[in-house]
């Protein structure tokens, strides 16, 4: 068998396989991201965003780099799902070793890191919301390393330099991908 889930099967996935709230929004931002993506290079925002859902399924119950993204790929190719789907989810980290050689392998790579970005700009603003967060509030914060020191900036800049896009149009997408989820988010 050779598929692609749908957004409720991967749903499920993400679901049975993470209890942590938190990392479970993480995975919804970067679905948003790549639906969002997924609409400005004119492909499938239900296949992309799937991608975003699962691209760090296996974390909580695998967090080394020797094991995840690794399981829940191992997972995935059990359960007869397709290779273009596990080649993207292990597209997203850089410890795999795959080439992004597709739109959405580097779009998956490139949205990973900056949604994390984006959510502890959000936190540190007076309403905590992502609506008070905009693309000047991001750049500013970006220039504090100790800041969100986990996010590693070389990585947003690489992911948006190999998908043609500046980095402030990428900010900008992002963000307003996220503000359309902001409930979903909590923030």
């Amino acid at each position: 068998m050779d598929r692609w889930p749908d957004k409720n099967e991967a749903e499920k996935i993400l679901e049975s396989w993470m209890k942590n709230k938190n990392l479970r929004k993480h995975a919804y931002a970067v679905e948003a991201a790549m639906r969002a993506y997924a609409a400005k290079f004119g492909e499938d925002p239900e296949k992309w965003g799937v991608v975003g859902l699962l691209h760090d399924f296996d974390y909580e119950k695998f967090p080394t780099l020797e094991d995840h993204p690794f399981k829940g790929v191992e997972y995935l190719k059990e359960q007869g799902y397709c290779d273009e789907l596990m080649e993207a989810i292990l597209a997203h980290a850089e410890h795999t070793g795959t080439t992004r050689d597709t739109v959405l392998k580097k779009c998956i790579f490139a949205v990973d890191e900056l949604t994390g970005l984006i959510v502890a700009v959000a936190l540190v603003r007076p309403s905590k919301k992502l609506a008070d967060v905009d693309v000047r509030s991001v750049r500013k914060k970006w220039k504090e390393k100790t800041f969100a020191a986990g996010v590693d900036r070389g990585i947003i800049e690489r992911g948006a330099e190999e998908l043609g896009i500046e980095l402030t149009e990428h900010i900008d997408t992002v963000i307003k991908a996220m503000q359309g989820i902001s409930e979903k988010l909590g923030l």
